[in-house]
C-alpha cells in the first residue's frame, strides 16, 4: 500500500523512483528463483540493464501496488523480465496500469561475485516468440556497447548561472552506501540506485520549471559497473532536450572508494529521464524553453531531439497496431 513516505514533496503521487525499486525488486526475486533451480553455486541475479520505463497512470495515498514479473527470454548467461505495475483504489476495487519495463540480469555466484552462471532456458509458447525476445537480446547488446563508447564527463555549473540554462537547474546528490542499500554480496541494489537518479532528475526538472513535476518515462539505464558498499555515489543530473510539455534529463551515476586509494572514480550507471510539469489540476503544461550556452549542449540538445521524435514515432506505431 501507498503511504506519505512513499509521495513526491509536491503532491500526493507516487514518487517514480519508489516504483522503479518495486519493479527492480520485483524483476530480482523471479531472476534468482529461476537461476537456482539446477545444481551449482547458489547465486543472485544482478540488475545490468532497465529497458524503456513508462510511468502510464500516476498512484496515489492508500492505492495498492500490485507488482508482476514475467521471465521472457534467456540467453546463456542473461535474462529479461517483463514487470508490470498495477493500481487498486482499495474503496472502488478500480484498478488501472500504472507501470511497465523490461530489465535484463546477469546470474552472479554467491562465492565469486565476478563469475557468472549460467541461465536455465525457457520454454518458449511459439518459435516466433523466442525469435522476438532473441531481436530484443541483440538490440539492447548492441545499445549497451554504444553507451559505453560515449560516456562523458559532467561538468561543474557556473557560480551564477542564468535561469533557464542548462547549469542553473544542474544538481547532484552525493550518497555513502550502506548496507540497506546492498545485496547479499555487499554490491548496491539497482532499484536503490535508480531511486536516487530519478530524485536528482526530479530536482532538476523543478528547478526548471517552478511547478510541480513527475517522472513520464526512463530511457534505458545502463548499470556500466558494480557498486561495493562503503562506496561514495556521486549523482548528478543534467537537462538535455526540451519539446513543449516534456524535459529529457540525462543522469550519471559516479563512484569512488573511501577506503582503497587506488580505486579511481568512475561512471557506474547512466540514463536519460523525462519529466513533464503539471498544474493543479495534474494536466500537462508548457514547460520553459531550454537556453544554449555551448556547442556540447547542443550536440546533446540535438541527440535528445532525435530520441524524443524516435520515442513519439514509436509511441504512434503502437497506438496505430493496436487499434
Amino acid at each position: 500500500m501507498v503511504f506519505m513516505s512513499n509521495i513526491n514533496y509536491i503532491c500526493c503521487n507516487v514518487h517514480g523512483g519508489i516504483i522503479l525499486k518495486m519493479i527492480e525488486e520485483a524483476g530480482c526475486i523471479i531472476g534468482t528463483r529461476h537461476c537456482n533451480v539446477q545444481n551449482g553455486d547458489r547465486c543472485l541475479a544482478a540488475l545490468v540493464r532497465v529497458e524503456k520505463t513508462e510511468f502510464l497512470s500516476p498512484m496515489f495515498i492508500g492505492e495498492v501496488a500490485h507488482v508482476t514479473a514475467e521471465i521472457t527470454f534467456t540467453s546463456k548467461h542473461s535474462l529479461e523480465v517483463q514487470v508490470k505495475v498495477i493500481g487498486e483504489n482499495v474503496l472502488t476495487g478500480a484498478k488501472k496500469l500504472a507501470s511497465k519495463a523490461a530489465l535484463w540480469y546477469v546470474p552472479c555466484s554467491l562465492k565469486n561475485v565476478e563469475k557468472i552462471m549460467e541461465v536455465p532456458p525457457i520454454k518458449y509458447a511459439s518459435a516466433e516468440q523466442e525469435e522476438e525476445g532473441r531481436k530484443r537480446y541483440e538490440a539492447q547488446k548492441m545499445e549497451r556497447m554504444e553507451t559505453k563508447a560515449r560516456i562523458e564527463e559532467a561538468v561543474a555549473p557556473p557560480a551564477n548561472p542564468e535561469q533557464h540554462t542548462v547549469g542553473f537547474s544542474q544538481s547532484s546528490l552525493i550518497h555513502l552506501v550502506g548496507p540497506s542499500d546492498c545485496t547479499l554480496h555487499d554490491y548496491v541494489h539497482g532499484g536503490a540506485t535508480m531511486k536516487l537518479m530519478d530524485e536528482v532528475a526530479g530536482i532538476v526538472a523543478a528547478r526548471h520549471c517552478n511547478t510541480n513535476i513527475v517522472t513520464a518515462s526512463v530511457d534505458a539505464i545502463n548499470f556500466h559497473r558494480k557498486i561495493k558498499k562503503g562506496c561514495v555515489l556521486t549523482v548528478t543530473g543534467r537537462l538535455t532536450f526540451i519539446s513543449n510539455k516534456s524535459m529529457e534529463i540525462e543522469v550519471m551515476v559516479d563512484a569512488s572508494s573511501m577506503v582503497e586509494a587506488e580505486m579511481r572514480k568512475y561512471r557506474a550507471v547512466t540514463a536519460f529521464f523525462t519529466y513533464i510539469s503539471l498544474d493543479k489540476d495534474n494536466k500537462p503544461l508548457p514547460v520553459p524553453s531550454l537556453k544554449i550556452e555551448s556547442e556540447d549542449e547542443q550536440r546533446r540538445f540535438d541527440e535528445g531531439k532525435a530520441r524524443y521524435l524516435q520515442n513519439k514515432a514509436k509511441r504512434l506505431s503502437n497506438n496505430q497496431g493496436q487499434q
